[in-house]
């Protein structure tokens, strides 16, 4: 037997009264969200669901989503988060292409209509049959959604106390939807020993403070990387969980501070925002102890700065959903080299392949392909887009490397990404790494855009540092006088901001 839901279960036993959630008033020790957890999984079995039977998960970082998930894990039932941005079609797709037999679904603010738009999905959907409403005044019974109950109108007369259902290594936890840049989204399976090794890494690759461990949770935890890195990770060390349900840079620092945080984990754009916080208002820094970034490159301004003003040394990682996610990371083991992911963590291995699946040896650059505990068993219903990227056992991540003589690997683009002008290729990271070190700019996106005789032609989106106002001649200048002269920028529009994705990351499709 090896179930997912021992994370919780585990810390529960040792520490039941350590505080476990933090969300604004509310704080459930970890005998409470143990507690709750069990209730649901009950109500899930007496509503008929059980082994394998697929649960969808529409919340933010509200404290309902760990006691629904691992509810849903101890009734051996596979959890699907979703993203809490998506319209009512995009819910309807991932409800019938994964099978979901039920939906619990936040109720929502005026910003955000989930619950509306998840009953609609719901209706579309005659698979799915029960929808439950997390409403979003605490402890209501009655919701909005006409015709909708609530969970906690659904929990009442079920039991704390159950026992996990037994679940083997290779089942099924969790699905996770990718996000589609390619096509329709589809489903990366993971089991509960992807699940499960990958928060037993995760958990080692930061100190750790017994009893005093307290996390910024604010990566959306429908995301492997919040979901696995900080929520799964973190219970299992017993760490106290401080949820934000959405990114705002000074309240994160007031947070931090309050609840005395150890550590941070976020994807480039929050760090930048955290640094034009603080310079911007004067803001008390806080004592972090660690800081983690993933999700996208970090450009080495900011990492130099961050170290500066908060006096912290932010460990880069790497991963995808399909990894569970963490592959490779700058381990407490070695030194850690700025710049770059670091090294593949226990248990996984990673490689550089050709356009051919062919190992690249010495520097590269090359694709990363990589085997391990950690590489899911496959996309849900879908055997030949998962033969396209399962290559003898060696997951295709479609990313772009080098790798020094220390073992130590350095992302340099996206595949998809690459801008291929006039024949030479051009790496958009480059490029964005030497207007960031522009004293005007604060943030910055390169992107190809056709051109009639180069194919593709190199241009970047600004957004400029508060107070300064560059020139697109300027930049360009800057980035001739330390580019090649195939991979500066022959344009720039300046941006108020860059769009983004609910994880942070900046949409290049959209700026294409």
């Amino acid at each position: 037997m090896l179930n997912l839901a021992i994370v919780l279960e585990d810390s529960a036993q040792k520490h039941p009264d350590r505080t476990a959630l933090v969300y604004g008033d509310v704080r459930m020790p970890y005998s409470m969200v143990e507690g709750l957890a069990n209730q649901v999984a009950d109500l899930l079995v007496a509503r008929g669901i059980g082994p394998g039977d697929k649960v969808a998960l529409a919340c933010p970082n509200l404290p309902y989503f760990p006691l629904v998930y691992f509810g849903a894990l101890k009734a051996g039932a596979v959890v699907v988060p979703l993203n809490v941005l998506s319209q009512s079609g995009e819910i309807s797709y991932y409800l019938e292409d994964s099978d979901a037999k039920a939906l619990f679904c936040f109720e929502g603010t005026p910003d955000l209509p989930l619950g509306r738009r998840g009953k609609e999905a719901f209706d579309a959907v005659p698979g799915t049959e029960h929808f439950i409403v997390l409403p979003t005044a605490p402890l209501a019974t009655e919701s909005s959604i006409e015709g909708a109950e609530t969970l906690w109108a659904a929990l009442q007369g079920t039991s704390d106390r159950f026992e996990s259902v037994q679940t083997a290594a290779d089942d099924t936890a969790v699905i996770l939807y990718t996000s589609g840049t390619t096509g329709r989204p589809k489903g990366a399976e993971l089991s509960h020993q992807n699940m499960l090794m990958n928060a037993v890494v995760n958990e080692e690759l930061v100190p750790s403070r017994p009893g005093e461990d307290s996390t910024l949770t604010v990566l959306p935890l429908f995301h492997s990387f919040g979901q696995s890195s900080i929520m799964n990770a973190g219970l299992r060390r017993g760490a106290k969980l401080v949820l934000m349900s959405r990114f705002e840079p000074v309240e994160a620092l007031s947070l931090m501070r309050e609840e005395r945080v150890t550590l941070f984990a976020g994807v480039p754009t929050m760090y930048w925002a955290l640094l034009s916080a603080v310079r911007a208002g004067g803001l008390e820094v806080p004592a972090l102890e660690s800081a983690v970034s993933g999700g996208a490159a970090l450009p080495l301004e900011v990492l130099k700065e961050f170290r500066e003003v908060f006096g912290v040394q932010i460990l880069e990682g790497y991963g995808l959903s399909e990894t569970a996610p963490t592959a490779s990371f700058n381990q407490l083991s070695g030194p850690t080299k700025p710049g770059s992911i670091g090294f593949p963590v226990w248990g996984v291995q990673m490689k550089l392949v050709d356009g051919d699946g062919k190992t690249v040896e010495g520097e590269g650059p090359g694709e990363i392909a990589i085997r391990g505990h950690n590489v899911m068993k496959g996309y849900y219903k879908r055997p030949e887009a998962t033969a396209e990227v399962m290559r003898d056992g060696w997951f295709r991540t479609g990313d772009i490397a080098r790798r020094d003589e220390d073992g130590y690997y350095f992302i340099v683009d996206r595949a998809k990404d690459m801008i291929i002008r006039g024949g030479f290729n051009v790496y958009p990271r480059e490029v964005e790494e030497v207007l960031i070190a522009h004293e005007s700019v604060s943030l910055a996106a390169v992107v190809g855009v056709p051109h009639d005789t180069r194919g593709e032609e190199v241009k970047a989106f600004v957004v400029p540092e508060a107070g300064t106002e560059p020139t697109e001649e300027e930049l360009v200048a800057w980035c001739r006088d330390r580019l090649a002269a195939f991979k500066y920028p022959r344009s720039v529009e300046f941006r108020a901001s860059l769009p983004m994705s609910a994880t942070g990351k900046i949409l290049k499709r959209e700026l294409r």
